[in-house]
């Protein structure tokens, strides 16, 4: 009889085991190289389609809606950064409960009912005031003709916070974004992912504003809100194929719970031994497939919440998270503090390149490719993005070796040394639009054009491409290493949250843009204002850039300051067994290179030790 319950209780457990190995087996068909095609045309057309719609905005505002440029340019800093802050309540969304997938879809929906409503402002004539050719003693647009853009600019706004933070993790995720995952891969995915986007926005630049320039802003705005339509139904064609990361509950409360089991314990000290600290591998098991994070001596008041009390052995069972907190949960809200002032450090950057001035300029000047062809002004942004796309391919090809030869990183250098070679050359960026600004003026007053801003000034708007493609150079290195660092050093169940602190920093950055326009044009005379609202030949942006430029190095040595400080996150080693639990990687505390981040940190094997 006996004999009859252990083999059917083995029967039962090889039935189990294959039911697990099947299940294994599943996993590993979904997600890789075979995903990115629906993934990426759902990302490439969302950029077309943001790019499209806005990158000569200010053109629409200005010579359609007759707004004064600086009111223009204020009012596209306040909806990109409005753009750039949903992310943030989308990135917590999807982390939380609904996940990155249906987070995507419902993002991509609200967007594009917003660029409908754009086309929809753009075809009715009630929506806009009479013509001003002109541009002097012009009629704006009433506040009644102004409201269905500002609705269609903040659906846009809303789609964009489900979008920006998810659709580059879940790509990710399709991946083994583990170290040996990264290591076997002879390309990085955040360059090339950067790739694509700036392909989608080369596109828009040149067909997209080409038709709103000499076809129609209909056509103009129409072709995005159809491209996202379309890649709308493409990305739910792949849902079939996608790995599917389960959120891990609200990291918000997670935070929270840390730090309220910190103020809890204000009283105690915490341990000398960190190994005295409350772990519980089960618990984290679904925030951790990674592996856990190890403890660290920053912020030591915080560990006060991982110190198992008295009253928390009360209850063995399960422990109260309000009253005790794992070391791995310490760790993560650990990790989100150490990121913060590297991030910040974007604002003034983002601040800088959030007023727009450029179109206004180009406009003034000979835009004559030939004699029958004139370049729109917003598609000059093309010579930034051709510098990206041809980057990217030279800083993995030719960069990337070089360096490794100096610093034996296998990636060739740190996140936070590529970000700091980018803020180094947006300053210089800069520098040289002030100096093409003064040459450009000086044109003006040679021919007798400074009170004259419809006539095209004779100097050859191609002045303009070094700045643009500078920038360029900038966004290869500062961009793609800032959305590298995130991504890694973050925990990896807040890696959306995360991304969205990306996104925030340029909200902030739109808005101290905002304010120091708005306190420019205010406090700089009515007379030579820096920042007129009509004739900018009359105007000295110059200064402006001037004043940018210095913010910005100041900017830098705070960077630096903050990077030289900085700690890498420590991970434990795992592996996977039969059945997909993780396992904690015996033997000493050993400390090792990390180039998760593409850069150096401390890969610790976990203690051979349970709590």
């Amino acid at each position: 009889m006996q004999s009859e319950k252990n083999m059917a209780q083995n029967c039962e457990d090889e039935h189990k085991e294959i039911n697990k190995e099947e299940v294994k087996k599943k996993k590993k068909q979904l997600g890789g190289i075979k995903t990115m095609p629906f993934i990426l045309a759902n990302e490439m057309c969302d950029r077309f389609a943001a790019t499209g719609s806005h990158a000569n905005m200010i053109t629409y505002l200005t010579q359609k809606l007759n707004m004064p440029l600086v009111k223009a340019s204020n009012t596209l800093s306040n909806f990109g950064g409005l753009s750039s802050f949903t992310p943030l309540a989308g990135a917590l969304i999807a982390d939380s409960f609904a996940g990155r997938f249906w987070t995507i879809i419902v993002g991509s929906i609200i967007y594009e009912l917003g660029l409908v409503s754009i086309v929809v402002s753009a075809v009715l004539p009630q929506l806009r005031p009479l013509p001003c050719p002109t541009q002097e003693n012009c009629e704006e647009a009433s506040s009644l003709q102004l409201w269905p853009l500002y609705i269609s600019l903040i659906l846009t706004a809303l789609g964009t916070g489900g979008l920006r933070p998810c659709l580059v993790t879940f790509a990710a995720d399709q991946f083994d974004m583990s170290k040996s995952g990264i290591e076997s891969r002879s390309w990085n995915f955040f360059n090339w992912h950067y790739f694509c986007m700036a392909m989608a926005t080369l596109t828009a630049l040149t067909v997209v504003v080409y038709i709103q320039d000499n076809v129609s802003w209909v056509w103009g705005y129409g072709i995005p809100a159809v491209a996202m339509g379309i890649s709308i139904i493409f990305f739910l064609i792949g849902s079939p194929l996608y790995k599917k990361v389960k959120p891990g509950g609200s990291p918000l409360v997670r935070v929270a719970q840390v730090i309220v089991a910190a103020v809890r314990k204000n009283k105690i000290v915490a341990p000398a031994d960190s190994g005295l600290l409350y772990e519980n591998t089960e618990l984290d098991a679904s925030i951790s497939s990674n592996g856990r994070l190890l403890h660290t001596d920053e912020f030591k008041w915080l560990d006060r919440a991982a110190v198992v009390t008295d009253e928390d052995k009360k209850d063995s069972t399960s422990p109260n998270l309000w009253r005790l907190a794992t070391v791995h949960r310490v760790e993560e809200l650990k990790s989100i503090i150490r990121v913060l002032p590297i991030s910040a450090a974007g604002i003034l950057v983002a601040a800088s390149q959030a007023h727009g001035f450029v179109i206004p300029q180009a406009r003034t000047m000979d835009r004559h490719i030939s004699h029958s062809f004139q370049i729109p002004p917003a598609s000059l942004s093309i010579f930034g993005v051709i510098t990206v796309l041809v980057g990217v391919v030279l800083y993995e090809r030719l960069f990337v070796p070089f360096a490794r030869r100096f610093t034996g990183n296998p990636v060739g250098i740190t996140c936070l040394q590529r970000m700091g070679i980018g803020f180094a050359v947006n300053i210089v960026a800069t520098i040289v639009a002030a100096l093409v600004e003064i040459k450009r003026k000086e044109v003006a007053a040679k021919h007798n054009l400074l009170d004259k801003p419809t006539p095209a000034t004779p100097i050859s708007v191609f002045w303009l491409v070094p700045q643009f493609c500078i920038h360029g150079v900038s966004e290869v290195f500062l961009s793609i290493g800032h959305i590298e660092f995130l991504y890694d050093q973050s925990p990896e169940s807040m890696r959306s949250t995360a991304i969205a602190l990306y996104s925030l920093v340029t909200s902030i950055g739109h808005y101290t843009g905002t304010f120091l326009v708005s306190s420019v044009h205010k406090y700089t005379g009515k007379e030579r204002n820096w920042l007129p609202d009509r004739n900018l030949n009359r105007g000295r942006l110059e200064n402006f850039y001037w004043l940018s430029s210095g913010i910005q190095f100041i900017n830098l040595i705070y960077y630096v300051l903050c990077a030289w400080w900085y700690t890498y996150k420590p991970l434990e080693v795992v592996n996977d067994n039969m059945e997909g639990d993780v396992e904690l990687a015996a033997g000493e505390v050993l400390s090792k290179p990390l180039y998760d981040c593409k850069g150096n940190g401390d890969i610790e094997h976990a203690r051979d030790e349970t709590h």
